[in-house]
């Protein structure tokens, strides 16, 4: 692991990609840098980047100029599999769509990254139970994610991205399909649960509210950040 307090460094990243009227460039020339421990908002209208930047910065999808390096590591030199190996390791992510897996209870989602990562199934079923009970879903172990409210949805995926106790969280609009209620709640977990884990939080958003609870703010616009 890298011992650098700098956990993600985004250097000179540019995006383009290919369309039927030529080449579009989504992102110029992005370079920042985020310490442990840091939260981070990545705000700007609509189309200008945000949600490329976030797959960028997590090694979803590879910058046509420059390179993200995460705890030490520049993801360009990795492949896919070796990309999908330090995200095993390092990070969790909560998306706006849930991605709860539907033939699956809460309890087998949140057990899901443990399994993955070859932990035992006796150990992986205690521990994610520990964690649906820290985000208020003890007595939901067993729903499917059909019976649950969006909010409750929400609150399986923050435990399921928390039970690795990862070193990065990424978060793509985590409040944008819930009400306000259950997005407040969800916000507080998010920060809770991040603050106990000292790990870095990266997210996008739409919301000042969630935005202004972050230690810093990246803003983009067409493209650039400003």
């Amino acid at each position: 692991m890298n011992t650098s307090t700098e956990t993600i460094i985004a250097h000179h990243l540019g995006k383009v990609v290919k369309t039927v009227d030529g080449n579009l460039s989504i992102l110029h020339d992005i370079d920042f840098a985020i310490r442990q421990g840091e939260s981070v908002a990545i705000v700007g209208a609509s189309g200008s980047g945000k949600s490329t930047l976030l797959s960028l910065l997590a090694g979803l999808d590879l910058p046509s100029s420059g390179h993200v390096q995460i705890m030490g590591q520049n993801l360009s030199t990795l492949d896919e599999d070796g990309r999908a190996k330090l995200r095993g390791q390092f990070v969790g992510f909560v998306f706006q769509s849930f991605q709860l897996l539907p033939q699956l209870n809460a309890l087998e989602n949140v057990m899901l990254p443990l399994e993955l990562s070859g932990m035992d199934m006796a150990l992986a079923k205690e521990k994610a139970a520990i964690w649906l009970e820290r985000v208020g879903l003890g007595q939901r172990l067993n729903h499917f994610p059909k019976t649950l409210s969006g909010g409750e949805q929400q609150r399986v995926a923050l435990a399921r991205a928390f039970v690795n106790q990862p070193f990065i969280l990424f978060a793509d609009e985590p409040t944008g399909s819930l009400d306000e209620t259950s997005g407040n709640r969800v916000i507080e977990l998010l920060f809770e649960l991040n603050a106990e884990n000292s790990s870095t939080l990266v997210l996008v958003t739409h919301d000042p509210a969630l935005a202004a609870k972050c230690t810093r703010q990246l803003t983009l616009q067409g493209g650039s950040l400003v």
